[in-house]
C-alpha cells in the first residue's frame, strides 16, 4: 500500500514539474534563449532523482519547447512554431570559409538556437549591383559586405536598403568607422585585414640575409629579391600584380591622394600619383604575370612550392599557407619613405527589407560574439574585428608565425582606398583602364589623357 502511494507521489511530483515548466514556456515567463536550473537543482526543489528529472526534461525537448546543449544545460526555445523553424538565407563572398570557418561557426549556432536555420549561400556574383538586387528580392538576409562595396552603396544612395545596427565598443573603432553613414552603423564589422609582406625564413636563413622589417624601401626589397632569386627557378618576390588590392599600396604610398583642380577635374600628369602608375609598371616589367584571378591564390601557391621568397599579400590570404610544410613569418610592406598600406574590412549587413529580422540580427551578433570571433583567431589567420578576440595570447592549436600581431603596430599606417579621394566607381575604372599602360600598349601622355577625362566630372555637372 506504501509502495502504491510511494509511486503516485513520485508521478505527481514528475508531473507537477513538467507542467510547471511547460506553463512557464508557454506564457512567456521563461523567455527564449534562457537557460533552465541544472538537472540537479530541479532534482532537489522535487524530490526526484537526476535520471528521473531528465526524463521529464526529454517531455519537453519533444515538445519543441526547450532544447538541451550537452555539456551546457537546457535552453528555452519558445512556444513551437506551427509553421516550424526561422528560416534565415546568408550572403556571402566566396572568400569566406577559407578565411572564418564560417561551417563551423554556423553548425555552433545551430546548436545554441535549433529554432533558427541558416541557409548559407556563396555569391555567383559578387558585384556590388547584382548583390543589391538580391536584397531588393528577399534572396537574403544577411549579407558579407567589404568597405570599397559600402562605399558603392553610399555613393548610389542605397543605404536604405541596410538596416543599423548597434556598434560594438569592443570592435576597433576604425573599422566601426569605415561603415557608418552618418551617425549610422549600417554594417558590423567581422575580420579585416591590411597588405602585409610574408617570407620564407629558410630562404633568408641560407643566404645570410636579415629578415624584414617596417624600415624596409621598396630599393631595399628589390635589392634583397636579386640576391634571392634563382634564376630558372626561384624568384626573390612576387605578387598578384593586377590585383587592386595590393598595386593600390603603391598609390597609397607614392601617390596619397588624386590631385583635383578647383573645378573638380582630376589631375594626373605631373603628379604622384602618375609616378606611382608608373612604379607599378617598372615592377612588372621584371616579373610574371601568372593569374588574372587573384582569388586562386597564385602568388600563396608559388611561396608554397618554393618558387617565390617573399610574396606582398594579407592575412586573408595567409589561409592558403594553412598546414604547408613551409616556415614563414611576415613584415610590414616596405614603403618610399612613408609607411602606408591598405587596409581591407569586411563586414555583415541586415537586409533592412528582411522577414526575419530578429533572427538576422541574432546571427549577426553571434558571428561577432567574441567565442565566434575568437574561433576565426585560433583557426584561421584572418583577424577579428573584435580587439579582444585579435590580441588573445594563449596556447595555440595550429603553426603561427612569430609576428603574427604586428597588426597591432601598424594600426597607424592603414589607409582604406576611399583615402585615395576617389569612390568605388572610379577606382573601378582605373583597374580596368589601367591594364594597357601597363602591358606597355599605351604612351604615358596617352594614358594620362584618357583617364584624366574619364574619372573627371562630365561637362554638365561642372
Amino acid at each position: 500500500m506504501e509502495d502504491r502511494t510511494d509511486r503516485k507521489t513520485f508521478r505527481s511530483r514528475l508531473d507537477e514539474l513538467v507542467h510547471t515548466l511547460r506553463e512557464e514556456i508557454v506564457s512567456g515567463h521563461r523567455i527564449p534563449g534562457e537557460f533552465l536550473p541544472s538537472e540537479r537543482e530541479f532534482s532537489k526543489q522535487y524530490q526526484l532523482s537526476n535520471l528521473t528529472v531528465r526524463k521529464g526534461l526529454e517531455l519537453l525537448v519533444a515538445e519543441g519547447l526547450i532544447y538541451k546543449i550537452p555539456r551546457v544545460g537546457n535552453k528555452v526555445i519558445g512556444p513551437a512554431r506551427a509553421s516550424g523553424p526561422v528560416r534565415l538565407q546568408f550572403g556571402y563572398y566566396t572568400s569566406i570559409p577559407r578565411e572564418t570557418g564560417i561551417d563551423r561557426l554556423l553548425a555552433r549556432f545551430r546548436e545554441m538556437n535549433p529554432d533558427i536555420e541558416v541557409q548559407a549561400v556563396p555569391f555567383t556574383n559578387e558585384s556590388p549591383d547584382i548583390v543589391k538586387q538580391y536584397l531588393d528580392n528577399g534572396m537574403f538576409d544577411v549579407i558579407t559586405l567589404n568597405n570599397n562595396h559600402f562605399y558603392t552603396y553610399l555613393e548610389q544612395d542605397w543605404t536604405d536598403a541596410l538596416e543599423p545596427q548597434q556598434p560594438d565598443p569592443d570592435i576597433y573603432p576604425f573599422l566601426t568607422d569605415s561603415f557608418k553613414h552618418g551617425d549610422k552603423l549600417l554594417v558590423q564589422p567581422f575580420i579585416y585585414s591590411p597588405v602585409i609582406l610574408c617570407y620564407n625564413r629558410e630562404h633568408f636563413r641560407d643566404n645570410r640575409i636579415p629578415e624584414p622589417d617596417g624600415g624596409w624601401s621598396w630599393e631595399r626589397m628589390f635589392d634583397i629579391a636579386s640576391q634571392l632569386a634563382i634564376p630558372g627557378e626561384r624568384l626573390g618576390f612576387y605578387y598578384h600584380f593586377l590585383s587592386a588590392n595590393r598595386w593600390s599600396v603603391f598609390l597609397l604610398q607614392r601617390g596619397g591622394a588624386f590631385e583635383k583642380e578647383a573645378n573638380g577635374r582630376i589631375r594626373l600628369s605631373g603628379t604622384g600619383m602618375m609616378e606611382a602608375f608608373r612604379f607599378c609598371r617598372d615592377v612588372q616589367e621584371h616579373f610574371p604575370i601568372l593569374s588574372e584571378n587573384i582569388s586562386n591564390g597564385d602568388a600563396e601557391q608559388l611561396f608554397i612550392q618554393g618558387k617565390a621568397s617573399v610574396i606582398m599579400t594579407s592575412y586573408f590570404h595567409l589561409n592558403f599557407l594553412q598546414d604547408k610544410p613551409v616556415q614563414f613569418d611576415i613584415s610590414p610592406v616596405p614603403h618610399f619613405g612613408r609607411p602606408a598600406t591598405l587596409l581591407m574590412n569586411i563586414g555583415l549587413a541586415v537586409n533592412r527589407g528582411s522577414r526575419q529580422k530578429e533572427a538576422a540580427m541574432k546571427l549577426v551578433r553571434f558571428l561577432t560574439s567574441e567565442t565566434s570571433q575568437l574561433s576565426i583567431r585560433r583557426q584561421t589567420y584572418s583577424i577579428p574585428a573584435l580587439k579582444p578576440a585579435a590580441e588573445w595570447v594563449g596556447d595555440e592549436n595550429m603553426y603561427r608565425p612569430s609576428r603574427f600581431s604586428l597588426f597591432r603596430e601598424m594600426i597607424a599606417s592603414f589607409h582604406p582606398f576611399t583615402d585615395l579621394g576617389i569612390g568605388d566607381k572610379k577606382f573601378r575604372t582605373i583597374e580596368r583602364e589601367v591594364k594597357l599602360y601597363w602591358a606597355g600598349l599605351e604612351s604615358e601622355e596617352s594614358f594620362c589623357s584618357r583617364l584624366e577625362l574619364l574619372l573627371s566630372p562630365s561637362e554638365e555637372t561642372l
